[in-house]
């Protein structure tokens, strides 16, 4: 199990067996971490993965909360995990991608415009590693979707950008627990950009399809642990 995966069940713990009440302000950050036998790194890892499913409200200057965990905020977050954890439907969307998108590269490598191409170079100078993972995700919605409408093929273009839009709980919770996922990701992006650039279809392809089975592959990891963890994510909605 992840290190970052192993402090959000145990702050998970602490929540379902009443040691952190709704509305309550967690511990000072090296406490916590001693007591959970955690280091500070993975501890604050954790915090910003519950505070995207809002199980954790993080108040600049004042401290990290429970949440109040009311109907809304508990539907939330059951769906967030949900999606990744337990919707199996998940990695058919990816499965798809997968096979449309290398194809959607390869097109637009043989028509794509020096604007796009300039659009697309805009993009990846917009963002970085430290840029948030909700606006990198935001970033990669609008990269592909540039991509996939350069191709000339419209159709093909508003599917990819449904099934795309539908994998996006997936692409944040993999930006907050993957080590290394937002670099990644933008090294791929520039590695996608230069064969557009030199307009090379095979090799935008490639790219593409090594980007897109990334994170499947991941997805099918995540799903495979959590179901030999026994992991039952339902339980947000208990409390």
């Amino acid at each position: 199990m992840a290190v970052t995966d192993q402090a959000i069940r145990k702050i998970k713990d602490m929540i379902l067996s009443g040691d952190l009440q709704p509305g309550q302000r967690l511990p000072p950050e090296k406490e916590l971490s001693e007591r959970l036998g955690l280091s500070r790194n993975s501890l604050r890892e954790a915090v910003k993965a519950l505070e995207v499913i809002k199980v954790l409200d993080v108040r600049r200057g004042d401290g990290t909360y429970v949440t109040s965990l009311e109907p809304e905020l508990l539907l939330d977050a059951l769906s967030f995990v949900v999606d990744l954890h337990q919707d199996h439907s998940i990695i058919e969307i990816f499965e798809v991608r997968r096979v449309l998108e290398p194809y959607a590269a390869w097109c637009a490598a043989t028509t794509i415009s020096n604007n796009d191409i300039a659009r697309l170079r805009s993009m990846l100078d917009s963002v970085n590693e430290g840029t948030s993972v909700e606006d990198l995700v935001a970033h990669d919605l609008e990269f592909h979707s540039l991509i996939n409408h350069a191709g000339g093929n419209d159709y093909m273009a508003n599917l990819l950008d449904s099934l795309s839009s539908a994998t996006v709980r997936a692409r944040v919770w993999r930006g907050v627990t993957q080590e290394g996922a937002v670099a990644r990701t933008l090294e791929e992006h520039r590695a996608i950009v230069s064969a557009l650039e030199s307009h090379d279809p095979e090799m935008a392809r490639s790219w593409a399809s090594i980007h897109v089975g990334g994170i499947e592959a991941w997805v099918r990891r995540a799903i495979t642990d959590s179901n030999e963890k026994g992991d039952d994510y339902s339980c947000f909605s208990a409390h």
